[in-house]
């Protein structure tokens, strides 16, 4: 669903029902009301079992990264708005768990307006994804943050951010697969992630991740390698730093022979001409 600046208003009470209830629903969360769910995948990465209500979380370097993060509670029935990515994919987002029909879209509410629109949606959904215009101030940064806090929203800046957050991720290394020699397609990424924070989020976690896998899913490497079978392999060594870089951060490479992570084309997988559910 998409909203522009001046039809905000409509699109957040299109029900006729004012504010968050009637926008958000049942807004699914976990054992612990204040957490909201997250892919298996990630969990890992968090010092919680999901995301926590009222919480800033920033994403670097990684597009694909912050929808992976807000998948899990858009599954479960929250909504989730995303302002200021008029680059966002669609289909992207569906592949990933998104559900479109409890996604907002404010692409490009302009620098001015910013601020105002990511303060509105936070008093309305229960996720926020955003990325900041050049130059934000500090002191708007902080206003939202207390706002997110207040409202119970969980607030996903993606991008640079002025202001200290609860949580971050961020893709260190990652590598492609698919392309052959001179044919093929890139079908999967396998990924560095590394959370680090403030708080209960203070100790760095580190995984591995399809980013996406072969079959188009957000995988911890444990799971994809399980598929493979009791004899498949369960290990991916990453390349030292003085090897040439591969996408982004350093390389990362998979060893042959026994401890070795198989080839993706060895993965159950989707078809080639599958579109990719990864754009950067």
């Amino acid at each position: 669903m998409a909203a522009t600046e001046g039809g905000l208003t409509t699109t957040l009470s299109s029900s006729g029902a004012p504010g968050r209830t009637e926008l958000v629903g049942p807004g699914a969360t976990l054992a612990d009301e204040r957490l909201l769910p997250v892919l298996p995948a990630l969990q890992p990465l968090l010092p919680h079992p999901g995301l926590r209500r009222g919480a800033t979380v920033a994403v670097t370097r990684s597009a694909a990264l912050a929808l992976a993060l807000v998948a899990g509670a858009s599954a479960a029935g929250s909504w989730v708005a995303a302002v200021g990515l008029p680059d966002l994919g669609i289909v992207a987002a569906a592949e990933t768990g998104i559900v479109l029909e409890r996604l907002a879209l404010v692409p490009a509410p302009g620098a001015r307006a910013w601020p105002t629109v990511v303060a509105a949606l936070l008093d309305a959904v229960d996720v926020v994804l955003v990325r900041s215009p050049p130059g934000l101030p500090d002191a708007q940064a902080r206003r939202l943050i207390a706002r997110a806090r207040e409202r119970g929203t969980v607030l996903v800046p993606l991008g640079p951010w002025p202001q200290p957050a609860d949580l971050r991720l961020a893709v260190t290394a990652s590598t492609w697969h698919g392309i052959g020699q001179g044919h093929g397609h890139l079908n999967s990424r396998l990924a560095e992630v590394v959370a680090t924070g403030r708080g209960a989020a203070t100790r760095e976690r580190r995984t591995l991740l399809w980013l996406p896998s072969p079959d188009g899913t957000v995988t911890c490497i444990r799971e994809a390698t399980a598929r493979v079978g009791p004899g498949g392999p369960a290990g991916l060594a990453l390349a030292g730093e003085g090897d040439a870089p591969a996408g982004e951060g350093r390389a990362m490479g998979v060893p042959a022979g026994e401890g070795g992570l198989p080839a993706p084309a060895q993965l159950p997988g989707r078809s080639p001409e599958a579109p990719l559910a990864d754009a950067g």
